[in-house]
């Protein structure tokens, strides 16, 4: 709960600090050139690396990469918004002898569209759709053997309607939506049965053979939040902030879904750069284990927070 508040009051920062009158007081007014099309892409590899030899103080091997790709196509006039893009990353870590290991992994696809009746006004009647899921299977390092998650398991889903609110919407925006549809997809057989994701789990006989097998999609219906703001907070460092709040109506109402992510890009010329990131999830529906005093069985330990950090130094394009 505690990040919950933290993020909340990273949210209410911006507005009490920093009017959306003010944020862009750099920029001089655009004139309204007409609709327009606007196509970006980047492509970025990230990588660290450290090697001993004869070192007296010890030390292990290693080399860590990650690629990425982003790409947007956004269209706007004087009435309308649709904003669409895609990010796709997958990193690895290689430490002398032990197995290679995915360190990130995403496949992500947004679309959002919003309509103004009125020229002068900031807000938008706004439809939205967030996709995301993984390329490759999850492991619980250093077992292998038995995937913790899969493509399409899990996948999201979420779709629903509201109001946004944007001065420069591609660089400011509050969402609110009532209605918002959410689906886990558990689409791996072994990984349904078990109820992973928070999907209804198989049943079985005394035997241990499946009667009913794992549902493979899980429903839910809420309400969401969304905040995203970038800004430039000095020379060549720019910073961005998402956070996503959901609470479901008919499952533990209250119980608030956090999704954070706050990235700074540290920009040394036009092709180097270094990037800074934290993560922050809490998700009820995907719960933690515990071992028992019998070896190789687990007890529930509920959900928890999750969190990943990275700093890397790397190359990065547009075109």
């Amino acid at each position: 709960m505690r990040y919950i508040l933290l993020a909340l009051v990273c949210f209410s920062f911006q507005f009490s600090n920093a009017q959306p009158d003010s944020l862009y007081l750099k920029e001089k007014p655009k004139k309204y050139d007409g609709p327009q099309w606007v196509k970006k892409n980047k492509a970025s590899i990230d990588l660290s690396e450290v090697a001993f030899v004869n070192w007296n103080a010890g030390g292990v091997n290693s080399i860590s990469g990650l690629i990425g790709l982003q790409s947007s196509r956004n269209y706007s006039d004087k009435y309308f918004s649709w904003r669409n893009n895609l990010v796709m990353r997958y990193g690895v870590n290689k430490q002398q002898s032990r197995e290679l290991r995915k360190t990130d992994d995403l496949l992500e696809i947004n679309s959002n569209m919003g309509y103004k009746p009125d020229v002068m006004s900031n807000w938008y009647y706004s439809a939205r759709l967030n996709f995301r899921t993984q390329f490759a299977n999850g492991y619980k390092y250093p077992n292998t053997d038995d995937p913790i998650s899969r493509f399409m398991a899990p996948g999201y889903l979420f779709f629903g309607g509201g109001m946004e609110y944007g001065k420069r919407i591609d660089k400011l925006s509050v969402y609110f939506s009532p209605l918002t549809l959410k689906a886990t997809f558990v689409l791996d057989e072994d990984l349904a049965n078990a109820g992973a994701f928070g999907v209804d789990p198989a049943e079985f006989d005394d035997e241990g053979n499946v009667v009913i097998p794992g549902e493979r999609l899980r429903r839910e219906l809420g309400i969401l939040v969304t905040n995203s703001y970038e800004m430039e907070v000095a020379e060549n460092i720019n910073m961005q902030h998402q956070v996503s709040l959901y609470t479901d109506y008919i499952n533990n109402f209250g119980n608030v879904d956090l999704d954070w992510r706050l990235d700074f890009d540290f920009k040394v010329n036009n092709y180097v750069r270094a990037r800074f990131g934290s993560h922050i999830r809490y998700d009820d529906d995907v719960k933690t284990t515990k071992e028992t005093d019998v070896e190789g069985e687990f007890d529930e330990a509920g959900a928890k927070i999750q969190w990943k950090q990275f700093l890397g130094v790397g190359f990065a394009v547009d075109f």
